[in-house]
C-alpha cells in the first residue's frame, strides 16, 4: 500500500471509528480469538504514517511477538477471502504467518537490529508490511481491512451455500459477524432482508449450520499433518537438551486423514523440553501439562501431544505412541501369554496371579527396556511390522507365520505413469515437468494432459495433441544425446531417462471414450478417467468403465473411485466386477498420491490386488511440488500390503513399454 501522503483526506472527512457488535465465542480454533466487544478499531491514518512513533526513531512502540505477527497476517487472509480475492494471495498470507508462527526468531527483534530473516512464503510485499510491524507496531493494510470486514465473518463461508459476497453483505446491512449471530437472524426471518434470500433459502442455511454442528472435527490431509509436524520436530531437535525427535501416531501409520498430531522426544531433560515446547509462539493454548507429557493447541492448527522419553528407551515408546490401538491391543496379549505386562515404559515381569513382580528394595517393578522396536518385537517372538501396517488387519498373524509383505518403496519406484503440463490444467511447461522428473531419478514418466472434452481443464483437441508429439520427440532426442556425452544432470537415472507421451482420456457422459481409437494407437500409455457424470446410476457407471477397461487402448484407469477427501464421495460401483474385469483384461489401476485423492484407499486396493490386478501409483503432478504426491502414493500403497511385485511402474522401462504394448493382445 501507498504511504499516506499530502492526497490523504482531512480529518474532518476521513471515515469515523467504528464499533462493532458484541462478539460471540468461537469454537473452531482456526479463527482465533474474537475481537472484543468494547474495542474501537484504529484509524489507520491516526496518527499519519509520517508522525506515528517509530522504534527507529527513538519511541516507545510495542514490541510484537511472533504469535501476534502470525495473527495478523493469518487475519489478512481470512479477509481477504472474504472480499473476494484471488485465493493464491489468500493463500500467501496465510503461508507466510505460518513461517512467521515457526519460526526460531524472534523476527521484531531481527528487523530492528537490521538483520530480518529469510522465511519461506515472504516475498518483497509482506517483508514490507513486516518492517512496518516491527517499527511501528501496526500495520495500516490490516487496520484498513479491518474497517472493511471483520476476519471472525469467515466461519460463514463453511455454511453451505454462502459465498464471500452474501456474508459481506450480512455483515453491512445486518451486522452477523458470527455463526450465532447467522442462526438468530435465520430464526427471526431477518434474513430476507437481504435481497436473493428467501424464506426456503433461510432454512436451507439453518439446515447447513446443523450439519456444521454435526459435523466431525476437521482432519487434516497427509500433507499438511506432515509439514507441521516435521517444523515441530526441526523445532525440538534443534535444542542442545533433545537427542532426537519423531512423528508417531496416526501420522506415522500413514492414514489418509489426521486428528492429533503425536511426537516423542528423547531427552534426559524432560521439564526443559516440555517447557520450551509449551512456551514456543506457535502454541494456541496449553490444555495438559505434566512432568513427561504435554498438550497443546496450535495456533489455527491442530491438537499436539508431546512426549518426553528417556534416552536409550525409544522401543516401547514408539511401539505405543504409533499405535494403533487395536494393534497394541494384540501386542499386550501377547506379552501377557508370556509372562509380561507391556506398556510405553517396557515389559514388567507377571506372577502366577498377574500382578507386577516386585524386584529391589524400591518396592516396585524394574521394567525392561529396548532402544528399538525392532528388539520390542523380537521379544514378543515377531519380527518387525513396519508401521504402515499396525491396523490389526492380520498383520500379528502374518508375522507369527512368516508371511508378511516386501512392501514397495519409494526408491523402487522408476517412472510415474500421471503428470500434466500447461497445455492443459498444469501450470508448468513440458519441458521443466520432464526434467523434474529426469532430476528425480525416474527412467521415465508419462505426460499425460486432459483430453477435449474436458473444456475446464482445457482439455485438448486431436490438432493440439498432433502439435505436441515434434516437443515430446525433441526433448527425447536431446536427453539421449546428453546420455551418450555424459551428460546427465545430477540425480538422473543411470540407464538414461525418456519422456512418454500420454494423455488422461476422459470417459464421456454418454459412455464413449474421447478421442477416437486411431489417435489412442498412437499414444505411449493412454491413462482413463472419469470426471463428469458422477450421480448417473450405477449401471451407467458401470458401462462407461467396462467401455475402457475393454479398450485394447487404455493401459490405466486413473483415481477409479472418483472421491476427494472430506469433499466428495466414491462413485457408486460394482467393485467386484470391476476388480475382475480389470484382472482380465490387464488394465492397471492407479493408487492416485495426491493427498487431496489417495485413491483408490488402502482397503480397496489391497481387494484389487487380491483379486489380480495391477497397480501404478502416481503423482497426479500439476505443479513441480506435486511430484512429492509419490510418497503418499508409495505410503497408501505399503498399508494396501502392495508389494513391489505389484506395481507396473516399478518395473524398468523397457518392460513397462512391454507391458501396456500387450493389451490389446490381452483384451
Amino acid at each position: 500500500m501507498p504511504d499516506a501522503g499530502a492526497g490523504r483526506p482531512s480529518r474532518s472527512t476521513r471515515s469515523p471509528r467504528v464499533s462493532r457488535p458484541p462478539a460471540q465465542e468461537r469454537d473452531d480454533p482456526r479463527l482465533g480469538p474474537p475481537v472484543p466487544a468494547d474495542i474501537d478499531l484504529p484509524d489507520p491514518d491516526d496518527p499519519p504514517f509520517e508522525t506515528r512513533p517509530r522504534h527507529s526513531r527513538g519511541d516507545a512502540v510495542p514490541t510484537l511477538g511472533n504469535d501476534q505477527l502470525a495473527r495478523i497476517f493469518y487475519e489478512i487472509g481470512d479477509m481477504m477471502e472474504l472480499k473476494g480475492e484471488l485465493p493464491f494471495k489468500a493463500g500467501a498470507y496465510r503461508r507466510a504467518a505460518d513461517s512467521i508462527a515457526h519460526s526460531p526468531t524472534d523476527i521484531v527483534r531481527a528487523y530492528r537490529e537490521g538483520g530480518p530473516p529469510s522465511l519461506v512464503g515472504v516475498g518483497r510485499a509482506i517483508d514490507e508490511k513486516l518492517a512496518e510491524l516491527a517499527d511501528t507496531g501496526r500495520m495500516r493494510y490490516h487496520e484498513r481491512l479491518r474497517r472493511e470486514v471483520p476476519p471472525s465473518l469467515v466461519s460463514l463461508l463453511n455454511v453451505p451455500g454462502l459465498g464471500p459476497r452474501t456474508v459481506a453483505e450480512l455483515w453491512s446491512k445486518l451486522r452477523i459477524e458470527n455463526l450465532a449471530d447467522l442462526a438468530a437472524a435465520a430464526r427471526d426471518g431477518r434474513l430476507r432482508k437481504i435481497r436473493g434470500i428467501s424464506e426456503r433459502t433461510e432454512q436451507r442455511i439453518l439446515e447447513g449450520l446443523r450439519e456444521l454442528e454435526e459435523r466431525p472435527p476437521e482432519r487434516l490431509r497427509l500433507g499438511q499433518a506432515s509439514q507441521i509436524a516435521e517444523r515441530l520436530a526441526a523445532m525440538l531437535d534443534a535444542a542442545p537438551d533433545v537427542q532426537r525427535t519423531y512423528v508417531a501416531g496416526s501420522l506415522r501409520r500413514r492414514r489418509e486423514t489426521i486428528g492429533d498430531l503425536d511426537l516423542l522426544a528423547e531427552s534426559a531433560d524432560a521439564g526443559s523440553v516440555i517447557e520450551r515446547f509449551a512456551s514456543h509462539p506457535v502454541v494456541e493454548r496449553v490444555t495438559a501439562r505434566g512432568s513427561y507429557r504435554a498438550t497443546i493447541r496450535l495456533l489455527r492448527g491442530p491438537q499436539v501431544d508431546l512426549m518426553v522419553m528417556p534416552p536409550g528407551r525409544a522401543g516401547t515408546y514408539l511401539v505405543h505412541f504409533t499405535g494403533s490401538a487395536a494393534h497394541n491391543v494384540r501386542l499386550r496379549e501377547l506379552a501377557r501369554d508370556r509372562g509380561w505386562s507391556l506398556s510405553e515404559h517396557g515389559f514388567v515381569r507377571l506372577d502366577d496371579e498377574g500382578r507386577p513382580v516386585i524386584v529391589g528394595g524400591g518396592g516396585g517393578a524394574e521394567p525392561r527396556t529396548f532402544e528399538t522396536e525392532a528388539e520390542v518385537y523380537d521379544f514378543l517372538g515377531l519380527p518387525f511390522i513396519e508401521p504402515e501396517l499396525r491396523e490389526d488387519r492380520g498383520e500379528i498373524e502374518a508375522a507369527r507365520s512368516g508371511r508378511l509383505p516386501d512392501l514397495i518403496d519409494l526408491e523402487s519406484i522408476r517412472g510415474d505413469c500421471h503428470t500434466h503440463s500447461d497445455w492443459s490444467d498444469g501450470h508448468v511447461s513440458m519441458e521443466r515437468m520432464a526434467e523434474t522428473g529426469r532430476r528425480r531419478g525416474y527412467s521415465y514418466m508419462v505426460l499425460t494432459d486432459h483430453s477435449r472434452s474436458l473444456t475446464i481443464a482445457r482439455g485438448l483437441t486431436p490438432e493440439r495433441v498432433e502439435e505436441q508429439r515434434p516437443i515430446i520427440a525433441a526433448l527425447n532426442e536431446r536427453f539421449a544425446h546428453e546420455e551418450a556425452e555424459g551428460r546427465m544432470p545430477k540425480g538422473a537415472h543411470p540407464g538414461g531417462f525418456r519422456l512418454l507421451h500420454g494423455c488422461e482420456l476422459e470417459i464421456t457422459v454418454d459412455g464413449r471414450l474421447d478421442y477416437p481409437d486411431e489417435l489412442l494407437a498412437r499414444y505411449d500409455v493412454v491413462v482413463a478417467s472419469l470426471h463428469v457424470g458422477r450421480k448417473q446410476p450405477r449401471k451407467q457407471l458401470m458401462e462407461r468403465y467396462m467401455t475402457a477397461l475393454r479398450s485394447p487402448h487404455v493401459d490405466i484407469l486413473a483415481h477409479p473411485s472418483g472421491r476427494k477427501i472430506g469433499i466428495r464421495e466414491d462413485l457408486d460401483l460394482d467393485w467386484e466386477t470391476f476388480y475382475r474385469v480389470a484382472a482380465e483384461t490387464g488394465t492397471l489401476l492407479e493408487i492416485n498420491g495426491s493427498d487431496e485423492r489417495l485413491d483408490l484407499d488402502d482397503r480397496r486396493a489391497r481387494v484389487a490386488r487380491d483379486a489380480g490386478c495391477m497397480l501404478t501409483i502416481d503423482s497426479d503432478a500439476h505443479y513441480l511440488g506435486e511430484f512429492d504426491n509419490m510418497a503418499w502414493g508409495v505410503s497408501l500403497a505399503r498399508r494396501s500390503w502392495i508389494e513391489k511385485r505389484d506395481v507396473a511402474n516399478a518395473l524398468p522401462r523397457d518392460e513397462f513399454q512391454r507391458l501396456v504394448a500387450e493389451k490389446p493382445h490381452r483384451v
